[in-house]
């Protein structure tokens, strides 16, 4: 499917209210308006859903989506993680974790593109799994920060998330090697 090179279309602009909501949401987690950071978290995740649906099914699928939509996602995951680790809602050795995956990630992709290597990577089912868990921890720690109502569901989420980020971290690298070894392969 070919994409536009227009920048103003639906799904651009609710990425970028997306992006907007991220400042909102810290401001709220520092209050420790915590019922509110899940409203506006559910909102960020709800566009999200709806950028995707109204690119793929209006066919406004643009250049600048392609980059932005996912950047933006990130941004929110990785804020959210950086503030609940700060806050002692979840463990920060959990949002070192996630946020570990995610830089070795950006980092594979720039080496690649520094090498000037080709690749195409599609988020993979590890990885919509890791993203599933991480935001399902995210609503679980937003909605009882003190983990005392769903404390069976809090730590072994934790330790799923954990476990699953870590491993789709491994799969990444091992995905970047092969891409890196099987280019140089083809020019020696």
């Amino acid at each position: 499917m070919k994409r536009s090179t227009a920048t103003i279309s639906i799904p651009n602009i609710l990425t970028v209210v997306r992006i907007l909501l991220t400042p909102v949401f810290v401001i709220l987690l520092l209050r420790e308006l915590y019922p509110q950071a899940l409203m506006v978290f559910a909102i960020a995740g709800l566009s999200d859903g709806l950028d995707g649906f109204i690119a793929r099914y209006f066919n406004q699928r643009t250049v600048l989506g392609a980059y932005l939509d996912p950047m933006a996602d990130k941004l929110l995951l990785v804020t959210a993680y950086v503030m609940l680790g700060m806050l002692d809602v979840i463990p920060d050795w959990v949002a070192v974790i996630v946020i570990a995956r995610d830089v070795i990630i950006v980092l594979g992709i720039a080496i690649i593109a520094l090498t000037a290597k080709s690749y195409e990577i599609r988020p993979s089912l590890v990885s919509k799994a890791t993203t599933v868990t991480q935001i399902l921890l995210v609503l679980l720690a937003l909605y009882d920060p003190a983990a005392a109502k769903l404390i069976a569901l809090h730590a072994p989420l934790i330790w799923i998330t954990a476990v699953i980020t870590t491993f789709s971290g491994l799969h990444y690298i091992f995905i970047g090697m092969h891409i890196l070894q099987e280019n140089n392969e083809k020019t020696e």
